[in-house]
């Protein structure tokens, strides 16, 4: 089973900037699909962007032109950049890898613990 470890949270105000790193336990050229999900207080876990080995990108219609999901090979990680935060961007997010299932794609294996972002003035 893959275990991944989210880092790279923090708070900032409206605006800024931040980004996401998750480090997979195994070679992350062997995981076909990633994403990010986001849980914030009160609500249900929600998928935020998917990445696939062949270098598709799917965002969720709230973070489209704002957030950018990509992967670095050589540093055996996958990246989440936000930018132009917003309150509602408040989150634990978590790093997951993905199946894709009948042209969904939806998360297996376990979850890490998360790294939260918190966007506030």
């Amino acid at each position: 089973q893959v275990h991944l470890v989210e880092s790279g949270g923090g708070s900032v105000q409206p605006g800024g900037s931040l980004t996401l790193s998750c480090v997979p336990s195994t070679n992350i050229n062997s995981i076909t699909y990633m994403g990010w999900y986001r849980q914030a207080p009160g609500k249900e876990r929600e998928l935020v962007a998917v990445h696939t080995r062949s270098g598709i990108t799917r965002y969720a219609d709230s973070v489209k032109g704002r957030f950018a999901i990509s992967r670095v090979d050589a540093n055996n990680t996958m990246y989440l950049r936000m930018s132009r935060l917003k309150p509602e961007d408040t989150a634990v997010y978590f790093c997951s890898e993905m199946a894709n299932i009948n042209s969904d794609y939806l998360h297996i294996g376990s979850w890490g613990q998360g790294t939260q972002v918190t966007v506030s003035s």
